[in-house]
């Protein structure tokens, strides 16, 4: 597996000012916002399309509703300026994770799991979305999704079911039949309101990939003991965990490949893509340089695949 000199050069370019402005930021801050900004439902709405998000679209989005400035109406007009951005037609999605960090026994996570109780803390705006009548969300502990539209129950069904891939987030988090798949292979289109890519939930998804993917290339049978060592959500073991840090390095890497774009609502900066091909390109530097994006951990099991 070896580097390519032009996502060595990539990275290496922004790994100095970037990483610096990340540490100084804190872990995953969202924007402040500008109170004496109004922003209203339709407002959303008319920014969501001018991203070129439109009918019949399915949308997830990640949000800081006090970066947009005063929301007239609050969470709820947010949401409904998404739904009204892809019309009747169209699905929206919000990730509605929830932390366990204070459970100490994790085998029990799954009788204090409530589909319908258990709060997300991913702010004001998903935790109101979930608690919308017309919600599914679906089942699972910690990186649940809930969706409103005609393709939510679909998108929402069977969490984990099959096409297991162990992770710290349990074998069903980043499963072939999970929500965080569908997204990939619907290629949604996904928002990031107020935040910057520290943020996009999907960095976990191309993780897991980057694990899976290496043990589908190992030789069969190596896979077995290979996957033992990998960290699960009751065991220890290596991950290919890329930092905040390096996710502020992708997302310049993306907006320099013009897959991130960027717009505003109120006093927030909109940034906008179509994920398939984000995380196509972010598995592939990886692969090309995992010293630099991953754990090393992470790089030394792959020097014994």
């Amino acid at each position: 597996m070896g580097s390519t000199d032009s996502a060595k050069r990539a990275a290496q370019r922004q790994k100095s000012a970037v990483e610096v402005e990340a540490a100084a930021g804190g872990y995953m801050d969202h924007e402040p916002g500008d109170p004496s900004i109004h922003v209203t439902r339709k407002g959303v709405a008319a920014a969501l399309r001018a991203t070129g998000l439109g009918p019949g679209d399915t949308v997830l989005f990640h949000s800081s509703l006090s970066s947009m400035g005063t929301v007239v109406g609050g969470a709820d007009a947010v949401i409904d300026g998404f739904l009204d951005a892809v019309g009747p037609a169209g699905t929206v999605a919000a990730p509605t994770l929830s932390s366990w960090r204070e459970l100490r026994e994790k085998r029990r996570v799954w009788d204090l799991w409530s589909i319908s109780d258990t709060p997300t803390y991913c702010g004001l705006i998903p935790e109101t979305f979930r608690r919308r009548p017309e919600a599914y969300r679906s089942n699972h502990y910690s990186h649940s999704v809930s969706a409103i539209g005609p393709r939510a129950e679909e998108l929402t069904a069977n969490h984990g079911q099959s096409g297991l891939r162990e992770s710290p987030w349990g074998s069903g988090a980043f499963a072939v039949q999970s929500p965080w798949q569908r997204f990939y292979d619907w290629n949604v289109f996904y928002c990031l309101i107020g935040v910057n890519c520290q943020r996009l939930t999907m960095v976990h998804f191309v993780e897991t990939h980057l694990v899976h993917r290496t043990l589908a290339r190992a030789a069969p049978d190596r896979r077995q003991a290979l996957l033992a060592q990998v960290r699960g959500w009751t065991s220890d073991g290596i991950w290919a965990s890329i930092g905040t840090d390096k996710r502020l390095v992708a997302e310049e890497i993306f907006r320099e490949k013009g897959l991130l774009h960027f717009g505003s609502i109120g006093s927030a900066r909109l940034r906008y893509m179509r994920i398939q091909p984000v995380v196509a390109a972010w598995i592939a530097l990886a692969e090309n340089d995992p010293a630099y994006w991953c754990s090393e951990g992470f790089v030394r099991w792959l020097d014994n695949t």
